[in-house]
């Protein structure tokens, strides 16, 4: 009997010291890959939402050279980094393939040539070695990246800010979103970049590394918005989308303007580019507010969002704008939401999100996939079920709120 008992508990102190050096032993692990535009991204994690080894490569200083993202250039620098990205992940999380419980991958929405080469080199590696797919839509991802921080139950109103796109939705499950509203044409942080594009900003002493929305939010620090009063976009239009296009043709022959007063040519630094970061900067913020707002109030007239405790998600890479945030906490504290935001770090596109996703998903047993079923990409995929209708038939008009950020 007693010989028995010691090698139970032998055997029994041996499995807790297993599991207590290889990290996650005893649970289950997700492997997320994302490539859906500029940025490889990896990353290993276990179902509590414990990041166990990442990696990341970004192309910013590419197409920073380049004066913007080229499709091509994209598609081939991740095919030159996802093999190496992917095993810097496995490596850092000290986790071979054969424990992993699910490979997810970003097939949706995205630029076509880059989210091809994540997911074809996601089929080939879950087929190796017989895994689970989960698929993941980008801009679910960036929903729930906060989920992995704070514990924020569904459900939730959440704005989501990118190079690429721009949307309000009411998160009410992992897989369940209505949509309020959505870019009409170009999203904020493309905006940004092509203003900061026409600006020459990258020619300035301070922006030299900084990418088009970074190089516009530090200008406009030590700028005057009110020499460019700008008109905010939609403003007879009462519903929750977005368009951006008209503010840049504003900021465009506004700059022509100036070009034309201090007899400098295109690509010459202004002397007021500070004035015009600033103004274009806090137009796009008025703008998010403004139907940001708009959702809030038809969110509250529905009962979509619960009395006690409304919470409003900001995410998306143009989330980590301080500026922005300040501007969205004056409307969330106007209305009674909290206003919450993942880690800057996560707010632009990393693997970590992509992981936190598949964990969610597993979690619930959502989207999974056996290994040799045909998964194709989407460069173009709405979020949820489509509402915006119903709320451009509401015309809910807002009440003036007064927008003064002091820099």
């Amino acid at each position: 009997m007693f010989p028995t008992k010691v090698k139970m508990l032998l055997q029994l102190r041996n499995t807790l010291w297993g599991c207590a050096s290889l990290k996650a032993h005893c649970s289950r692990l997700v492997l997320g890959i994302e490539t859906s535009c500029d940025d490889t991204g990896a990353a290993v994690m276990d179902e509590t939402g414990k990041i166990l080894g990442e990696s990341l490569h970004s192309q910013k200083e590419v197409h920073l050279r380049t004066g913007g993202i080229i499709p091509t250039v994209a598609q081939q620098l991740h095919r030159e980094n996802i093999e190496r990205v992917v095993q810097e992940a496995l490596e850092r999380s000290h986790v071979a393939p054969s424990r992993l419980s699910a490979v997810a991958t970003t097939v949706k929405p995205g630029l076509g040539l880059s989210l091809g080469i994540g997911l074809d080199f996601s089929r080939r590696f879950v087929r190796q070695h017989n895994k689970p797919f989960i698929p993941i839509h980008h801009m679910e991802a960036h929903a729930l990246t906060v989920r992995m921080h704070l514990p924020v139950p569904f459900p939730f109103l959440v704005l989501l800010v990118s190079g690429g796109h721009s949307l309000l939705a009411v998160a009410r499950g992992v897989d369940d979103f209505l949509l309020l509203g959505h870019s009409l044409d170009e999203a904020p942080g493309d905006t940004m970049d092509k203003v900061a594009r026409r600006l020459s900003l990258i020619k300035h002493p301070q922006c030299s590394t900084l990418s088009g929305g970074q190089a516009l939010e530090l200008l406009a620090k030590d700028g005057d918005r009110s020499r460019f009063p700008f008109r905010t976009p939609m403003g007879q239009t009462y519903d929750c989308c977005f368009s951006f296009a008209g503010l840049r043709n504003q900021v465009n022959m506004a700059i022509m303007k100036k070009e034309a007063e201090e007899g400098i040519e295109q690509g010459t630094l202004l002397s007021c580019v500070k004035d015009i970061a600033a103004a274009t900067q806090h137009t796009v913020a008025c703008h998010l507010a403004k139907r940001t707002h708009r959702a809030i109030v038809f969110c509250k007239e529905n009962g979509m969002l619960p009395s006690s405790n409304p919470i409003l998600v900001l995410s998306g890479g143009v989330a980590s704008n301080e500026y922005i945030r300040k501007t969205l906490s004056i409307i969330t504290e106007t209305t009674g939401l909290h206003l919450l935001c993942p880690p800057a770090k996560f707010c632009t596109d990393n693997g970590v999100m992509i992981a936190w996703n598949g964990v969610e998903r597993l979690r619930e047993g959502k989207g999974i996939l056996p290994p040799n079923v045909d998964v194709c990409y989407e460069p173009k995929a709405l979020l949820g079920v489509d509402m915006s209708a119903e709320v451009r038939a509401a015309a809910i008009r807002l009440p003036s709120v007064r927008i003064k950020i002091h820099n």
